[in-house]
């Protein structure tokens, strides 16, 4: 896709963070925007923003959870805007750190539901809308580099994002024997300055799970994944990767580089048949006094 003026994009989990930056790039671009996220105040004032700035947007409030919320998005979209030609299927939460056998049940049904079963349901929801529609479209997943490799206390992070690369890489296979105008791209950020370990906020109700008390070591994990975080790139660089991606038809989008050597080591370990081996940077290291 080269041409965006007019063209219609929906994005989730677009109150902040990525998914924030992607729409005011779409918008610079003069797209049709629709903006879902399930927090009420960001979403207003984020529609607010980028009307004030002359863009056609409107904001579903939406948990990507849930498949009747993503539906009731997609109808949103075509009664508002007649066509959808753009999805990024960015929401997303963090979890908890601990080990796997601490996570709580519904640690996984919260993370799962969010992170893994929001990427199905847009797709399952509109993919259909854009072949049928013969323009060209693209599907944007927000993945993230750690689906290439595993750390400690994360699992259910890891595990959603590996699981959203796999789809991602089988959804572009299915696209090509369709012949299909719809293009789709797997966006891998590193550490991105977002609010997402913050994501506890967003957990409904009825997925509340116990007070946890981390461990020494477990809060060690904890504050260092903070500090990188408050060191990463901007929401704002991964948008203009973003756009550059669709506009290339680029599959694989890693806007920073530098994790890449964690993966290429692991991909290392993988075919030499070796056990794991926790591959960390010199700043994680020294951050956590290994």
């Amino acid at each position: 896709m080269k041409e965006f003026k007019d063209k219609v994009a929906v994005i989730t989990g677009a109150g902040s963070g990525i998914g924030r930056a992607i729409a005011e790039r779409f918008a610079r671009e003069e797209m049709k925007i629709v903006l879902a996220d399930v927090e009420e105040l960001p979403l207003s004032k984020a529609e607010s923003e980028l009307r004030d700035m002359g863009t056609k947007v409107i904001g579903v409030l939406t948990d990507v959870s849930n498949a009747e919320d993503v539906e009731r998005l997609a109808t949103k979209s075509i009664d508002t805007f007649g066509a959808v030609h753009i999805l990024c299927n960015n929401a997303g939460v963090f979890g908890d750190f601990a080990p796997v056998w601490r996570q709580s049940l519904k640690d996984w049904e919260w993370v799962l539901g969010v992170n893994l079963w929001g990427v199905i349901h847009g797709i399952r929801t509109f993919a259909p809308i854009m072949l049928d529609q013969d323009e060209d479209a693209h599907i944007v997943n927000t993945a993230s580099v750690a689906g290439l490799f595993s750390m400690p206390l994360v699992s259910l992070y890891h595990v959603t994002k590996s699981a959203i690369i796999s789809l991602s890489e089988s959804l572009y296979y299915e696209l090509l024997l369709q012949n299909a105008k719809v293009k789709v791209s797997i966006l891998c950020p590193g550490m991105v300055k977002t609010g997402f370990m913050e994501s506890e906020r967003n957990r409904p109700t009825h997925l509340q799970a116990n007070d946890k008390t981390r461990t020494e070591i477990e809060g060690a994990w904890f504050d260092a994944y903070r500090e990188f975080i408050s060191h990463g790139m901007t929401p704002e660089e991964v948008a203009d990767h973003t756009i550059n991606a669709i506009c290339e038809e680029k599959f694989y989008v890693f806007p920073n580089p530098e994790p890449l050597e964690i993966v290429r080591l692991r991909m290392e370990t993988i075919l030499e048949q070796s056990n794991p081996k926790l591959h960390l940077t010199d700043a994680m290291k020294k951050r956590l006094l290994i």
